[in-house]
């Protein structure tokens, strides 16, 4: 039997997946099944592209479905009250100094269900999210980029 990797997600990224998860179930199935009624009303399925796609599209969403609850099944929901200001962990909010680009930069630090980051959300597996885990306020923190070494300082830990 293979084993299950575990889920990391924050309280809203809980709710997010469990409001898309009833979003998927009660709207999305009754538009497909809507669809595929539609489509087979046009008759000869042989040749009927609506009544495939709406099939293709059934397909994707119940397959989305069941990985969102493998996903839920498997969370383990950080608590805020266990996130730490003294070193980055999983739910930390580190202020760094990108010494490069001479500016200031918050990330999230999330489990890579929730990553984002275009909010700034970064995963504990990405590069920057793994080599800031375990650090300190004061702390540099060289990551290995596509465009060469990125240096950080880390000015602040927050929840």
């Amino acid at each position: 039997m293979p084993v299950t990797k575990q889920v990391v997600l924050t309280y809203e990224g809980l709710e997010k997946l469990e409001n898309e998860l009833e979003y998927l179930k009660t709207v999305k199935r009754k538009e497909i099944a809507e669809k595929i009624k539609q489509a087979l009303a046009f008759g000869d399925l042989s040749e009927n592209s609506e009544y495939d796609e709406a099939k293709n599209e059934q397909a994707q969403i119940e397959s989305r479905i069941v990985q969102v609850e493998k996903m839920l099944k498997n969370a383990k929901v950080i608590d805020e009250d266990d996130v730490s200001t003294e070193i980055v962990t999983l739910g930390s909010k580190v202020k760094v100094y990108d010494k490069e680009f001479d500016e200031e930069l918050e990330y999230i630090i999330v489990g890579s269900t929730e990553a984002n980051p275009a909010e700034f959300k970064i995963s504990d597996e990405s590069p920057v999210g793994s080599a800031l885990l375990g650090k300190k306020v004061g702390d540099i923190v060289e990551v290995e980029a596509p465009a060469g070494i990125v240096k950080f300082e880390i000015l602040d830990i927050s929840k």
